[in-house]
């Protein structure tokens, strides 16, 4: 008999101290949010003139938060949070220091470019001695502008059009023409940076590999389009192990015409586009620098292929159709647009955070003292059944936090503070059934036998009801409000779990000790017919 008691507690000891356990070694932590560390909040809301509505509004949305996102990973904040809520976009972005840069980050709107490749560099700059233009270490690193073996192409789908018809040429200046220096000087330059990214000034940015390390530096000429010629873009199965991108222009001179006109100059080589070679631009990373193989295309017949893989060609398309945010958001600073901005400071998050800590530790130990001095061993039983689901939800947040990014609010911390209550309510609510058949004739160890069943039907349906409530809220609400109803939510779930499996062997134990039995007043039960006898 006694196994059969012992058997659940020390498995549920067991599994939550081994996950306890591998939790800290895993390094695990739970994350803060934005009011506990302090940061920035911007919430976009699309102006209210936007032509798309529907299905294309969300789809539009969506793309909105795959573009932030690149850009926000691009600012080394910790753990950033970009979400939909409804037709908002909210960014929390905890910790970040330098808030002015975050916010223009966050809210510009980037402009795809194409830009023609004057010269291929080195991945490091070199600095050249200027009486035999070789590198400080006396090795000569040869003619600027070899191109690589491994280079994307752009090439027509089906017949190629007719070079006889009607074609727009690139006005004087632009491209590589210009340049203000010669592209071997570029040898020794560094990487232009986005203050300086300008659409009509020569750029130096890096090429990167699939790991995101530079391998090598393109000098770009000016730009020679922008996205805004591009109607759309897909990516395609080539067959074998290849992909290949679809890109469409607009019909017109602000469409294909330009981009003809661009592909003309790099086909033959000229003074605007030497390398031959046309690069994809956004945000200053170079998404493609495909080499021209025909002067004239069709607007829907143009191929990008090369070394793409599923992931890598979906990933093009997508920049190609939605570079620049595909909708146009209020200004955060303009209290009239509908976005908005907050910033928190960290020692506000710090003050936030101490306070919720403060208040928790005050509740916890004014309930145990009451638990205590009421139920005697019966309420450190229910406070180390709170312990016990208080590591199970220490450990499933960390989890949550290093796999999904989920960051515990002020909100989530009020959550945790009101899950209190509502897990020793389970425990008080045991004991009393336990009172009530012990006042009725039962003794101690029948009583725990039979009133526990009982108890825990109305144990179950209290926890099932805070369960659907906290599940409401969870679905229909956004904002801080989800926060608070996860934690309420996990907490009514990890409560009929510890009362269960921890709870209920350890009162069980207890009506199995004769000390206890022959004691009424250390369980803080009333006394048995069999103590009084």
């Amino acid at each position: 008999m006694k196994k059969q008691v012992l058997l659940p507690l020390v498995s549920i000891l067991v599994i939550v101290g081994g996950l306890f356990g591998w939790s800290q070694g895993a390094g695990n932590s739970v994350l803060l949010g934005l009011d506990l560390k302090g940061g920035a909040e911007v919430v976009l809301e699309p102006v209210e003139d936007t032509e798309l509505s529907g299905d294309a509004l969300d789809e539009a949305l969506d793309k909105s938060v795959e573009i932030i996102r690149n850009r926000v990973d691009g600012l080394g904040v910790a753990e950033p949070d970009i979400t939909r809520q409804g037709n908002r976009i909210v960014v929390q972005l905890p910790g970040v220091e330098d808030q002015r840069r975050a916010l223009e980050v966050v809210g510009q709107t980037a402009e795809l470019r194409f830009r023609p490749v004057c010269a291929i560099l080195p991945a490091v700059p070199i600095k050249l001695d200027q009486s035999n233009n070789e590198n400080s270490d006396g090795v000569n690193d040869g003619p600027v502008g070899i191109l690589p073996t491994d280079q994307d192409e752009l090439s027509v789908e089906g017949p190629e059009g007719s070079e006889s018809q009607t074609m727009a040429s690139t006005p004087d200046g632009i491209g590589c023409e210009n340049l203000g220096f010669a592209p071997e000087d570029a040898l020794g330059m560094e990487n232009t940076v986005a203050d300086d990214d300008e659409a009509e000034n020569p750029v130096i940015f890096p090429l990167l590999d699939s790991e995101g390390a530079p391998y090598q530096r393109l000098l770009l000429g000016r730009t020679m389009l922008t996205g805004a010629s591009l109607e759309t873009a897909d990516a395609s199965f080539a067959g074998g192990f290849e992909w290949q991108v679809l890109p469409v222009f607009r019909s017109g001179a602000d469409g294909i015409d330009l981009f003809n006109a661009a592909a003309n100059a790099c086909y033959n080589r000229n003074s605007k586009c030497q390398t031959g070679q046309l690069a994809i631009v956004l945000d200053g990373v170079i998404e493609s620098a495909p080499t021209v193989n025909t002067p004239f295309f069709e607007r829907d017949q143009i191929v990008i292929s090369g070394n793409f893989d599923q992931n890598r060609a979906e990933d093009t398309a997508l920049v190609l159709k939605y570079g620049s945010l595909p909708l146009e958001f209020g200004d955060p600073t303009d209290p009239t647009s509908g976005s908005r901005v907050r910033l928190v400071s960290a020692t506000l998050g710090q003050d936030s955070l101490d306070a919720g800590i403060t208040a928790g530790l005050v509740g916890l130990a004014l309930v145990a003292l009451y638990m205590i001095a009421y139920y005697k061993l019966l309420g450190l039983a229910a406070m180390l059944s709170l312990a016990v689901s208080g590591t199970m939800l220490w450990v499933i947040l960390s989890w949550l936090s290093e796999t999904r990014s989920l960051a515990l609010t002020l909100a989530g911390v009020v959550g945790l503070i009101v899950s209190i209550g509502t897990s020793l309510d389970s425990n008080v609510v045991y004991f009393e059934h336990l009172k009530e058949d012990i006042r009725n004739g039962r003794t101690l160890r029948s009583a725990v036998d039979q009133s526990f069943p009982i108890a825990f039907k109305t144990i179950f349906w209290a926890n099932l009801a805070s369960l659907i409530g906290a599940a409401i809220l969870y679905f229909l609400t956004v904002g801080s409000v989800r926060g608070f109803a996860l934690m309420l939510g996990l907490a009514s779930i990890l409560d009929l779990v510890a009362t269960y499996f921890f709870l209920r062997p350890v009162v069980k134990l207890m009506g199995m000790q004769k000390a206890i039995q022959d004691r009424s007043w250390l369980s803080g039960l009333p006394s048995s017919v069999e103590e009084e006898s």
